[in-house]
């Protein structure tokens, strides 16, 4: 297929994309470019990279794909909360116009990176598919909004799919601090200790990022009648373990010691998820990783790109901190634009 994938040169778009060429797909990229420059290790080359907003895109920039993969958004609680309407705008106004934009062009696969996030505080019972959505953050509810207007889309010629993502970790070229096994392992590794921002209480369900590139390879390859307009939780039962299991887990690898934040309680993004439909339904798709296997490729490329605590806690790697840092030196605005004209295709050899 040729594929248009948003957000390529993000956390999972980075890692994300060598998956697909290596399956033998052509790739398209199409990023604002909030993130260029924070790398870690070599992000992907060798193929088109587009520069501009989703909000802007139009029939033409559609034309000739056979598939959107749509990993596009603002993508984390506290960015949400800080610009609600900026957020609603990027992940689910975006979303449902760039499927507009697609099915107007004759595209007929799209694929939507949505989250667990959207089950919110969902209770003990693990969540099938067909859950209430009882979202807790702006970032929850604009996944639920965007799914909503993709579905209305739906019919013979434009076949939507949706992705939950359980909560991503791991290594990537464009990596993030501000997830909760990345930042668990990244304070042990630069500041010798494991410190949990919440009293460790919580249910989390967890996915390797490599592992989301190929629950989208399974659905982009699967047959249409599987995944139109249906939903899949993307993750495994394995990993749904509480916060407090994580951080014993990195501080047994680490040898650091768990410590508290001074703020430190409850946290009301509590949930577990079940994974049962997208294994039974998508053979394919066969998770490679576990969190322990996560926590040691991240210890050993934080040594290997000799990560410090001020890289780390910076906005190289905190998404908030660097939406910030654009913010003040004026490149982005209130709704999220970069101000200097970026919608300009280039190539990256």
């Amino acid at each position: 297929m040729k594929i248009l994938v948003t957000g390529d040169r993000g956390y999972i778009g980075a890692v994300m994309v060598p998956h697909l060429i290596g399956a033998g797909h052509e790739v398209v990229g199409l990023d604002a470019g909030w993130y260029d420059g924070c790398d870690f290790g070599r992000v992907p080359e060798g193929y088109e990279q587009r520069t501009g907003d989703c909000r802007d895109a139009t029939v033409d920039d559609l034309r000739g794909f056979d598939a959107v993969v749509h990993l596009a958004a603002i993508s984390n609680d506290p960015i949400g909360h800080l610009n609600p309407a900026a957020t609603y705008s990027v992940n689910a106004d975006a979303a449902v116009h760039m499927g507009r934009m697609a099915k107007e062009a004759g595209v007929t696969r799209f694929l939507f990176s949505s989250s667990c996030s959207l089950y919110g505080a969902a209770g003990d019972a693990p969540v099938t598919e067909d859950a209430q959505f009882n979202p807790v953050t702006p970032y929850g509810e604009s996944k639920v909004l965007a799914e909503r207007g993709l579905s209305i889309l739906a019919d013979d010629d434009f076949s939507p799919c949706y992705l939950r993502n359980a909560t991503a970790y791991g290594s990537s070229p464009r990596l993030r601090a501000d997830i909760v096994v990345n930042n668990l392992t990244g304070t042990a590794f630069t500041r010798g200790k494991v410190e949990l921002q919440s009293d460790g209480s919580p249910w989390r369900p967890l996915v390797h990022v490599e592992d989301i590139s190929l629950a989208f390879l399974a659905a982009l390859q699967a047959p249409r009648e599987l995944v139109h307009d249906e939903a899949f939780n993307v993750g495994r039962d394995e990993d749904v373990v509480q916060i407090r299991e994580i951080a014993l887990e990195v501080s047994s690898r680490m040898d650091a010691p768990v410590t508290f934040a001074a703020d430190a309680g409850p946290d009301k993004r509590d949930y577990r998820v079940d994974f049962t439909k997208i294994h039974r339904v998508l053979p394919a798709y066969q998770p490679q990783w576990s969190v322990p296997l996560g926590v040691e490729e991240l210890a050993r490329d934080m040594a290997v790109n000799s990560l410090s605590a001020e890289d780390f806690e910076g906005p190289r790697f905190v998404r908030l901190a660097r939406i910030r840092e654009l913010t003040d030196a004026g490149r982005l605005g209130n709704d999220l634009r970069m101000l200097q004209p970026l919608h300009a295709e280039g190539v990256r050899a």
